[in-house]
């Protein structure tokens, strides 16, 4: 099976078939038929049919099809959750101390002034 990355300038097209050829790879080292694979995902087998070859399909159907294939894991490496922006990062560090302060001993009374001698 020849191997192509997915990058952006190929056409919609070929990341299609890239990634029908995948899945397809998927399902036969797991050992299942499309037949098979569509009765556990819920889909039809022409369904997998079509995501093999290439083919549109409703991401619902490619989703179910991942889960079979235990693939749905793999999704958080493609579509990491969105970090906190840098605005809101600053917020939230609330007011930094920017310098020491100057604080006065608890009992004035035993605190003096050393006089020079």
């Amino acid at each position: 099976m020849k191997s192509m990355n997915f990058i952006s300038p190929a056409s919609d097209e070929s990341l299609l078939s890239e990634l029908g050829e995948r899945l397809a790879h998927m399902r036969i080292e797991a050992g299942v038929t499309q037949g098979g694979l569509a009765e556990k995902a819920g889909v039809g087998k022409r369904t997998v049919e079509r995501m093999e070859a290439g083919g549109s399909v409703q991401l619902v159907s490619l989703l179910r099809v991942m889960r079979v294939l235990g693939l749905v894991e793999r999704l958080d490496s493609v579509l990491p959750a969105p970090g906190a922006s840098p605005m809101a990062l600053l917020k939230a560090r609330g007011k930094e101390r920017r310098r020491a302060s100057r604080k006065s001993p608890a009992d004035h009374s035993t605190w003096k002034w050393e006089e020079p001698a």
